[in-house]
Order: C-alpha cells, then structure tokens, then sequence
C-alpha cells in the first residue's frame, strides 16, 4: 500500500516536467542566442550546438572549418505553460538578421546561417506562421529556411553559457574577462546594430 501511495505521488507530480518542450533555432553566434534566450521567463535553459549535418558528435573546429553540413545553433528548453513556442518564434526573427543568406553579422560561413529545426507538424505551423508575419512586418524577403529537426549535438563545455563566463581569455584587446570578451565581441560584431536597424523598437533583446 505504502509503495501504491508513493507511485501515485510520483504521477501527480509529473504534469510539471511533462510541460517542457524544446525548440531548436539557428542565429549565428550560439553564445549570442543562447545570451537572448536565457533571459525569457519560461526558458529554463539554453545548450548550444551543431545540427543540420551529416557528421556525427561534430567539434567546434570541424564545424567551423566547413564541410560538415552542419550549422551553430541552440536548444531552447522552455516551459509551455509559461511561454509558448510561437511566441519564442515571434522573439527570434526580431533577434537575428534573416534577409542574410550568408551567414550573420561579422560571422560568414554555411555554420552561421540561420535556420528554424522543427520536430513536429505543430512546430511547423507556428514557424510557418511566425516567418509569415515577421515577413510581413520587416517588408523583406526573409531566407531564414525551417527545416526537419535531426540530431543536435551539444557543444563542448566552454561554449556553454559563455557569454557570462568568468575566466580569463585572450582576445585581441589582450586578456580579458570572459564575460567583457564575449560583450566586446558582440558590440565588434555589430549584431545589436543591425538587429536595431532592421526591427527597431520591435527589436526584443537590444537594450
């Protein structure tokens, strides 16, 4: 009886993990969109990552070199009863530049450019729906393409919330806590810039 009692307590409360779903998104920089992300009430994590290749449980340098299919992106880990997945793809054409084919910002290569990975047909839908109106809204031809998700493959350690890491790197500028680095970086790389040009207040993550 003690152990019917302690079963049943573990249904009741398993509606509360059953709300979590995952969205996977390509912007660029995943430092930089893991960063946005992570400040949305009802995201409770961000892993970057590659996916959309061929090749399996691929490095950062194998990635970055080309060849590989695959893109830099990230896994947003969200709770659906706090913020729905249509919403975070309304809050992510506004944070990238999708009228680039070619990569994002100061970063080119077939690894920077954006993409949307769904896993379902109502991913899709609400995807669909959310490139429609950010189409419509920018008055622009939007390239950012959505795709069939596959394997995401996470990222090595350092990459991981490395945009408020507390070490010391080396950048160009000289040694520099990693957190300055990566806000240096960003502000060097001109994402917030062009993301305020295209979008304007509409624009959710520049401050």
């Amino acid at each position: 009886m003690r152990r019917l009692v302690f079963v049943l307590g573990l249904l009741l409360a398993s509606p509360a993990s059953a709300a979590t779903e995952t969205a996977i998104v390509a912007g660029g920089c995943f430092w930089c969109v893991e960063s946005d992300f992570e400040s949305v009430p009802g995201v409770k994590e961000v892993v970057s990552g590659y996916t959309g290749g061929t090749l399996k449980n691929p490095t950062y340098k194998q990635v970055g070199a080309g060849g590989t299919g695959h893109y830099e992106a990230v896994e947003i880990r969200f709770d659906n009863a706090k913020v729905s997945y249509g919403h975070l793809m309304d809050l992510f054409f506004r944070s990238i530049d999708p009228t680039d084919s070619g990569g994002q910002f100061c970063d080119r290569g077939d690894s920077y450019r954006t993409a949307i990975f769904v896993k379902n047909a109502a991913q899709r839908t609400e995807a669909e729906r959310a490139k429609a109106e950010a189409e419509a809204a920018l008055g622009q031809k939007i390239v950012t393409p959505i795709l069939n998700a596959g394997p995401f493959w996470k990222a090595e350690a350092y990459h991981q919330d490395y945009y408020k890491g507390t070490g010391i790197v080396l950048t160009r500028r000289g040694p520099k806590v990693q957190s300055n680095a990566y806000a240096f970086y960003r502000q060097a790389c001109g994402r917030d810039a062009r993301v305020k040009q295209l979008w304007g207040d509409a624009a959710p993550f520049i401050h």
